[in-house]
């Protein structure tokens, strides 16, 4: 039995009311910029907490920040693989709270300079209560293709 597809946005888009914030965060979870500080800001994501979820928000790290240096430093970025972890584990999540609604940013393509063709295949397992930039919609598509083949 296949996973009921997830639905897609344009970026850029604000999700309404009920939704859970999905944003790139770093380990250190210091949400200072991009869609981390809208997170911290409008959707109750806590300082100092850059995994998992808090207040209408889940945080994804893509960075590390626990030196407490500069986040635009490449060094601070993580691992493609770890960062496919940490997105494993909110498929998890949100497979685990089917009555919540996730509304998932372009996790790690801001800031952490990752492509739209390294992130959104990772995605291609979100359930149907996920809502995907739709700059990814060919990427999880191709990669769900090559899971069912």
């Amino acid at each position: 039995m296949s996973t009921p597809l997830p639905s897609f946005h344009r970026d850029g888009e604000s999700p309404g009311a009920g939704w859970i914030f999905v944003f790139g965060s770093n380990l250190a979870g210091r949400h200072g910029a991009g869609s981390a500080k809208a997170a911290r800001e409008r959707y109750g994501a806590r300082y100092g907490v850059g995994v998992g979820r808090t207040g209408s928000a889940y945080a994804i790290p893509t960075k590390d920040g626990r030196s407490g240096g500069s986040l635009s430093r490449p060094a601070e970025i993580l691992p493609l693989a770890v960062v496919r972890g940490h997105i494993e584990q909110f498929i998890s999540y949100a497979r685990s709270n089917p009555e919540a609604r996730f509304f998932v940013t372009r996790v790690g393509c801001g800031l952490a300079g990752f492509k739209d063709d390294e992130i959104g295949p990772a995605f291609a397992g979100a359930p149907a209560n996920c809502s995907l930039p739709a700059e990814w919609k060919r990427y999880v598509d191709a990669a769900r293709a090559v899971a069912t083949a």
